[in-house]
């Protein structure tokens, strides 16, 4: 007997249609294949799938079995097609009804029968309601998950037994309800870090609250342990809200990644990447034998930090200017290309030498002059022009490290920042791939960052002066923009555009 369900396999962050079909014939000795171009996992399903249904107290079929995963030239890969095998296979032998063609089903096997959690089940919801698929029926630890997408009925299963009896109407499996809204868990949001936290570095943190509002990128540079990190890791504190639409992003990303907590289903707010400069090409920008997100990616909304940047190489920093333009990475083999989304803010810090304390007034720098340009020289020209503010972070007196005055709060700040966000969010919204200043295309930045005649004369002498080119005069507008939105000013001023062109790059040797 020939039986057929459906379900999906997670490419890049989308799902795509795979029937799973199921032929038994009897009247052959025993012997199980898979076909449809299944890798290593999908093809070891048959012992997993075997052994559930034997051991669900249910009737596993004998003969020949052949189970077909269409269509054929798509690669399919994971356990996610265990339990649909199985479904199939109860149909193909009459244990269960043939009137689930309308449904979804995704899970993997465990040997007893029950069900585990596998990855990419956001994307696989978000396509069934796409398709408008009747029900969608899910591992049990993936049902919150799942429900995050609206109009589609989660069934949570647990147990492969307790499918069978409810696809034959024995005990029924109510479907899952959400018991938590996203503005509940957003109320839970804790930082590690708060500003008032910080002493001293009072126009590091202006430079970051400018870089907060507008989604700009920033370079840290000076002496291991004036607060570089702390600084950094302060940032997503003091970031907008996440809203719906983008925590939705974020956690498609995190849940094909296979790295959402099954405490909380989705992201609440902005992710904060950090990962060590020995990380490899494909860990940071995304790809591998089956392409998985990168770092980048991950980042996606938030922020990436990379510190000691120097130490992750030139050709590694390189392969980020790209996504850097573009907020998003495409990874291409011969078979296809998949896209991810990689808009995040880049936080880099970095020593000003070798030995770290070239320009402190404290420590004696042991580097030559030859060294310290060497070592900055690891940045090149045209990564550092993707960077729109560059700070020196100063040494901080013992008087403001033994201070108890508190600095402001990441809650205050946050709030000047979101306002800020409004405020740009409401000017371009004719501009859907316009988020924040930073997102600005040079149209955008002509027609919203007009200049007095004294604002005009400023820039034209500073492009001469700095040799500014044609980005970093588009960069240095959109930081300018910025800093009039913080101000609630409706132009840009000479005052707004004198400090965003205190922040570019000016070598240190």
């Amino acid at each position: 007997m020939l039986a057929s369900v459906q379900s999906c396999a997670v490419v890049g962050l989308d799902a795509q249609p795979v029937a799973v079909e199921a032929d038994i014939f009897s009247k052959s000795l025993p012997h199980f294949i898979v076909v449809g171009l299944p890798d290593a996992a999908v093809r070891e399903s048959s012992e997993r799938v075997r052994a559930a249904i034997v051991n669900s107290s249910l009737r596993y079929p004998r003969g020949r079995i052949t189970i077909n995963l269409a269509p054929a030239d798509l690669r399919k890969q994971g356990p996610a097609f265990d339990l649909p095998m199985a479904v199939s296979l109860l149909v193909a032998s009459s244990q269960l009804p043939d009137d689930c063609e309308e449904d979804l089903f995704t899970g993997e096997l465990s040997l007893d029968g029950s069900v585990r959690h596998v990855n990419g089940v956001l994307s696989m919801a978000h396509y069934a309601k796409q398709q408008g698929v009747r029900r969608f029926y899910v591992p049990a630890v993936d049902a919150p998950e799942a429900a995050l997408i609206d109009g589609i009925e989660i069934i949570p299963v647990d147990h492969l037994t307790h499918l069978a009896n409810h696809l034959n109407g024995v005990v029924p499996i109510p479907p899952y309800e959400s018991d938590q809204s996203f503005s509940d868990m957003e109320s839970l949001n804790r930082y590690d870090v708060d500003f008032a936290d910080v002493k001293g570095q009072e126009h590091v943190k202006r430079a970051l609250e400018v870089a907060a509002a507008g989604g700009h990128n920033v370079l840290m540079i000076g002496s291991p342990g004036v607060g570089k990190t702390l600084l950094a890791r302060a940032l997503p504190s003091i970031l907008p809200p996440i809203s719906f639409e983008e925590a939705l992003d974020v956690t498609r990303i995190y849940s094909v990644a296979g790295l959402l907590s099954t405490d909380a289903p989705w992201f609440t707010k902005r992710p904060f990447r950090s990962p060590h400069h020995t990380i490899s090409y494909a860990g940071l920008i995304g790809g591998g034998r089956y392409p998985r997100p990168g770092e980048i990616s991950l980042a996606h909304r938030g922020v990436l930090f990379l510190d000691e940047l120097p130490e992750f190489g030139n050709r590694m920093l390189e392969m980020l200017r790209q996504p850097m333009e573009d907020k998003a990475v495409t990874i291409s083999r011969a078979s296809s290309s998949i896209v991810y989304p990689a808009n995040f803010m880049l936080v880099g810090a970095m020593n000003p030498c070798p030995c770290g304390y070239y320009g402190d007034p404290v420590h004696e720098c042991t580097c030559s002059l030859s060294a310290v340009r060497h070592y900055q020289q690891r940045l090149s020209g045209p990564f550092l022009d993707r960077i729109d503010i560059h700070m020196r972070v100063p040494r901080v007196d013992y008087e403001k490290l033994r201070s108890r005055q508190q600095g402001e709060s990441s809650a205050t700040i946050r709030a000047r920042v979101t306002t800020a966000r409004e405020r740009q969010q409401q000017r371009l919204s004719d501009c859907p791939h316009c988020l924040n200043n930073a997102d600005m295309g040079s149209k955008e930045v002509q027609r919203y960052c007009r200049l007095d005649d004294a604002g005009e004369a400023l820039l034209r002498n500073a492009v001469r002066q700095f040799l500014l080119s044609a980005r970093a005069y588009h960069r240095v507008l959109k930081v300018a923009r910025t800093i009039a939105d913080l101000a609630g000013e409706t132009w840009i001023a000479p005052a707004h555009l004198a400090e965003a062109l205190q922040y570019r790059y000016r070598p240190l040797v």
